[in-house]
């Protein structure tokens, strides 16, 4: 035991006065397993295009096909369709990251509670 400590237990943390609504909870989950799934989708397609446009080239390492144990289904391009589906899961989750804060900062409690301070503004002097 520390000089500056003292011995007993600790106070239970407070409760909030809100709690998160099961709604939001279920969009959040929704949002988990569609926005992959859709990567995945948006994915395939884009290098269906690529194919067909030429814009870039596929290194045959990424574009062999990839056959389903027991169910015999082959996708094609089936290592670039998953390296483009992390990056577009990376862009889909930082979009919805963004629209989330910036709806927070719009909607959200105010930044100061009443307790605070207010912020100290004015020039400093010159010594």
């Amino acid at each position: 035991m520390g000089k500056y400590t003292t011995f007993g237990r600790q106070p239970a943390p407070k409760k909030r006065p809100w709690d998160v609504h099961p709604v939001w909870r279920g969009i959040g989950c929704l949002l988990l397993i569609i926005v992959p799934i859709l990567g995945f989708a948006m994915a395939h397609f884009l290098i269906e295009i690529n194919n067909a446009q030429g814009w870039l080239a596929v290194p045959r390492e990424m574009s062999g096909p990839f056959t389903i144990p027991r169910v015999g289904y082959t996708i094609s391009h089936f290592y670039a369709d998953l390296l483009i589906t992390a990056i577009l899961l990376l862009l889909g989750f930082a979009a919805v990251m963004i629209i989330y804060s910036l709806m927070y900062r719009v909607m959200g409690p105010s930044r100061y509670s009443p307790m605070d301070a207010p912020p100290i503004r004015g020039s400093r002097k010159r010594r």
